[in-house]
């Protein structure tokens, strides 16, 4: 990400492009390192392009299955918020909780007062 709605794209010809993120897609579809985009050409100016759209990681399996990108493309799996939606927090069980207050208790006891 380069700043103003613009980033910079390494395609799969191996070229970098300067690539202007449109309108509709600014603060909705946030795009990260790795993600793979599709890019519109422009006619006049070979080394600029115009990002139409960003593939989720199931759309670039599909596509790579059926051999729309080059085998060589790696597709990145982190996506941040799960399915479950957890979002990456993991709870844990009561019973750590008990022994946590167990080792608590044997220290002091708190008075608000001191505190």
């Amino acid at each position: 990400m380069l700043g103003n709605g613009r980033l910079e794209a390494h395609c799969f010809d191996g070229v970098k492009r300067l690539c202007h993120i449109r309108g509709k897609m600014r603060k909705r579809v946030w795009i990260n390192s790795g993600d793979i985009i599709l890019v519109s050409l422009r006619d006049y100016q070979d080394s600029k392009a115009d990002v139409i759209a960003k593939y989720t990681p199931d759309e670039a399996r599909s596509l790579k299955a059926h051999g729309e990108l080059p085998e060589t493309a790696k597709i990145n799996e982190t996506d941040i918020f799960d399915d479950d939606g957890q979002h990456g927090v993991e709870f844990l069980d009561d019973e750590s909780d008990e022994e946590g207050q167990g080792e608590m208790n044997n220290d002091r006891k708190l008075d608000v007062e001191d505190i």
